[in-house]
């Protein structure tokens, strides 16, 4: 009895934290500024009490920096789902009024031929607070609130010199679209009488979760390679700005404490300076001291690290910035148990203010340090590029402009120099041709950034990392590049670097009224411009073996639109090619007649006649989200094709309105019901693409035969019984393949190969995952080669099992197929050389032989 009262006690206390207000949240010794709204003035709750909605966010932002003359707020970008990302600048009201002369100054500090002149014993520094890019990791973005309110309000000697002598740009929100989402699940599940059993509803958020953008995208991964909305804007005003310090707040397990960097120090990137260490470590005794003020527990030097640069604390460090991590335990709802009793939201909202607050302190404190660094970061890219063998990159495709485009557009958002081509090149055994390829000297400000980008690199000094361990960009395009040296750059001419390149436009070669069209399968939106056709019921077909005619040869997957056998529909098909040449980057050649000077006839029986993909992708049930939206984003932005998000639980429906069914990565297993109906379905002619544990799912349900090689080395186990305990998460570690890039060995005549334009494919692996070698040699169109290891991390055994190991599986189930991959062709959406591999199965995969299948 007495211990239900306890808990009773206990859970009753709890309603009362809810009245929790900004005496508990503000530092002692200020006095506020009385016209300046509190949030709970506009929103009519104190900060933690409710979980910010997205809109309510931006209402508090626009009416606080309305109140402020501190403050000017900006809208930077729209989300997919609209909502804006905003801003607010905040100064001096002097430093306002003179902000583009300061922003000016401060971005001279990265370019040396300006830099020596200025003096920094005078100039503000700039520090850019980001809040909860994991939109489930609420408690930055409802810091964000009190930060907002602090900056405009707080009155005092110590508030006039930090404002006197810093820009700080607040970001009140990375990610609206996850925000809003996770706010509304664990508010329509918040109860009157908090509870915080972590069994309650409140505290396991619906699949996807409120982690995402609306694509279901990590966005913490997205700096580097720039696919979505979010971070293009993001970037763009980074640039703007170079801010000396960036923060980014996020939250882990319940279980924890609090987490400030350094991290684990053998683990930073190479090409990030140690003086960037060092001002990392000066700010955590600021961190310290204000944490321990409030009695907070933390940690440093543990647990994350700065290897990927792709992430907004590490991002900054390739840019002349201090990138900062903060990690907060979270209560992921309004108050949760754990180890130390009960995490209350407020506690966690009130540890990531003051850890801005701390920020903000040691960036005045070492203002000139942080404005001095940002200069020498700047000028020693020289002296790097001085001593670098490699003088230039140069990449790209002559036959798919598209990719080439994608890979510079990239580039220049970085503000890397790029240049396009100005003569022929060979290099290496690969040829280069005079404006489509571009060029990327070493010799520049981004040195550190480009050769991040450009480099492989397979040896480190520690084998554990948080995220990927390469991200070789030219790869995962799968572009042809190459390394230049002195003689070789000695012979271009470069004048001025692009600002901008424009999307490559088609060509229509011939003449109208044509026998038939042709549509090579090189380009990257070559299925966009052929779906334009077959959902409008064009007949199209695809070569399976090359024709010729007078003027040039068309390749194995080349697609055939024939006229005359549908001559009632011409005006339709020549509309439709007008609308790809245009907005599609792709050629379209007129044929006049059928008969080959070489090859097949374009009436071949080997010609396969194509159909409009009817595509379903698996999603919830055990289903990877990140995956699955991958698959949606490429389908939906890129490729503007309909695909319809299908839960796992109803496999057991009628499917016969797909004849595809995409399973990314996933665990757990089929009914039997859910088995029945999905093998009937691709026994009447089906075709399924799956990868990973998506592949294992169906080998495991008897669906296909592939086998998997169990990874256990039990002669290893049995030669050594005792192993030191101290050595086990590094032991484990080590054998993660977290992110690497290996080469498969491709056979380009192949249905899943056309288009390609070498037998060499790079391709990414973040899993242990090894298929098993058909006994039919036709199975296995795509095999990783014998010394795959092209970029990245990966043990000794691991590297051993992976080569020779098939990559691609070809499957038949009665009349249907199954493709199956070893790896996820869509990988965050950069991986435009592997999509290529999910394209064509999705559109070629029906037209393989039975023959090539298991």
């Amino acid at each position: 009895m007495k211990k239900q009262l306890t808990i009773l006690l206990t859970i009753l206390s709890f309603v009362s934290y809810a009245q929790v207000d900004m005496t508990y949240y503000l530092p002692e010794g200020l006095s506020y500024n009385p016209d300046i709204p509190t949030p709970h003035e506009v929103l009519g709750y104190h900060p933690g009490e409710w979980h910010v909605s997205h809109d309510q966010l931006l209402y508090y932002m626009r009416e606080v920096s309305a109140a402020s003359d501190r403050m000017i707020l900006e809208e930077i970008g729209r989300t997919y789902e609209g909502r804006p990302l905003v801003q607010i600048t905040v100064s001096s009201p002097v430093n306002l009024a003179n902000l583009d002369q300061i922003q000016s100054d401060h971005k001279k500090l990265t370019d040396p031929s300006a830099s020596s002149s200025l003096n920094t014993d005078e100039m503000p520094i700039v520090m850019w607070l980001g809040y909860s890019v994991h939109g489930n990791e609420a408690s930055g973005s409802n810091a964000s609130l009190l930060t907002a309110y602090y900056l405009a309000a707080a009155i005092g000697p110590e508030i006039d010199e930090m404002l006197e002598n810093s820009i700080i740009i607040l970001d009140p929100s990375f990610n609206p679209d996850g925000l809003h989402r996770f706010s509304s699940w664990v508010n329509m599940h918040r109860s009157h009488i908090i509870n915080p059993d972590p069994n309650d509803r409140e505290y396991d958020e619906a699949w996807p979760g409120g982690r995402t953008n609306h694509y279901w995208f990590d966005l913490n991964r997205d700096w580097l390679p720039l696919q979505h909305p979010e971070s293009r804007a993001r970037i763009a005003r980074f640039h703007e700005w170079k801010p000396n310090i960036l923060t980014d707040h996020h939250e882990m397990g319940t279980n924890s404490t609090f987490f400030f960097q350094p991290g684990i120090p053998s683990r930073k990137f190479p090409w990030t300076p140690d003086k960037n260490v060092d001002l990392t470590h000066k700010m955590t005794k600021f961190h310290a001291e204000y944490l321990d003020k409030i009695g907070s527990l933390y940690y440093s030097e543990e647990s994350f690290d700065d290897f990927y640069i792709g992430k907004g604390s590490t991002y900054p460090d390739v840019n002349g910035s201090v990138g900062i991590l903060f990690e907060q335990a979270s209560s992921r709802g309004h108050a949760q148990e754990n180890d130390y009793g009960i995490l209350t939201f407020p506690m966690a909202v009130r540890n990531h203010f003051t850890a801005s607050l701390s920020t903000l302190a040691s960036g005045i404190a070492h203002r000139k340090e942080f404005l001095d660094y940002q200069r020498e970061f700047y000028q020693g890219a020289s002296n790097l590029a001085s001593r670098d063998a490699v003088k230039a990159y140069v990449f790209g495709s002559e036959k798919d402009p598209y990719r080439n485009y994608e890979l510079a557009k990239m580039l220049i958002q970085h503000e890397i120099d790029v240049y396009p081509l100005s003569s022929d090149i060979s290099q290496n055994g690969k040829s280069f041709k005079k404006d489509q390829a571009y060029v990327v000297p070493m010799n520049q400000q981004q040195y550190r950034l480009a050769k991040a980008i450009f480099e492989t690199r397979t040896s480190f000094t520690d084998s554990l990392f948080y995220d990927v361990s390469t991200w070789t960009m030219p790869l995962a395009f799968n572009l042809p590049y190459a390394e230049l040296g002195s003689r070789e750059i000695g012979s271009l001419t470069m004048s001025k670097p692009l600002e901008y390149v424009d999307m490559p436009q088609g060509e229509f070669v011939g003449k109208k009224g044509a026998y038939a069209y042709a549509i090579q399968p090189h380009g990257y939106l070559a299925f966009k411009a052929i779906n334009r056709l077959l959902s409008k019921k064009v007949v199209v077909q695809m070569l399976n073996e090359t024709h010729s005619d007078a003027n040039r040869t068309y390749p194995r997957g080349t697609m055939i639109i024939p006229v005359g056998v549908q001559e009632n529909k011409r005006a339709l098909i020549e509309q439709i090619i007008d609308e790809i040449v245009n907005e599609d980057g792709v050629n379209v050649y007129a044929l006049n007649t059928g008969l080959a000077r070489a090859g097949v006839d374009l009436g071949s029986r080997s010609n396969t006649t194509m159909k409009e993909p009817k595509i379903a992708v698996l999603v919830e049930g055990g289903v990877s989200s990140y995956e699955a939206g991958e698959v949606w984003h490429l389908l939906d932005q890129r490729y503007k094709m309909k695909v319809t998000k299908l839960p796992v639980d109803r496999l057991s429906r009628d499917l016969s309105r797909y004849n595809r069914i995409i399973i990314p990565n996933m665990w757990g297993s089929l009914s039997d019901s859910q088995k029945k109906n999905l093998k009937e379905w691709i026994s009447q002619g089906g075709v399924v693409i799956a990868w990973k544990n998506g592949g294992k799912w169906l080998s495991d349900a008897e669906i296909t035969s592939v086998k998997y090689a169990n990874g256990e080395d039990e002669d290893e186990e049995k030669e050594e019984p005792f192993k030191a305990y101290e050595n086990l998460n590094e032991e484990r570690g080590a054998q993660v393949t977290g992110g690497s890039i290996f080469e498969a060995k491709v056979d380009l005549t192949h249905p899943l190969a056309y288009g390609m334009e070498s037998d060499r494919m790079p391709l990414f692996r973040n899993h242990n995952l090894v298929m098993e070698k058909s006994k039919n040699v036709y199975a296995n169109p795509f095999v990783y080669t014998e010394n795959p290891l092209l970029s990245g991390y990966v043990s000794e055994e691991n590297l051993e099992r992976f080569k020779n190991s098939p990559a691609v599986t070809v499957s038949n189930v009665g009349r249907g197929k199954v493709i199956t991959l070893a790896d996820n062709p869509n990988f965050r959406a950069f991986w435009y050389g592997t999509n290529k591999i999910f394209m064509n199965a999705l559109f070629f995969g029906e037209a393989i032989s039975r023959g090539a299948g298991e």
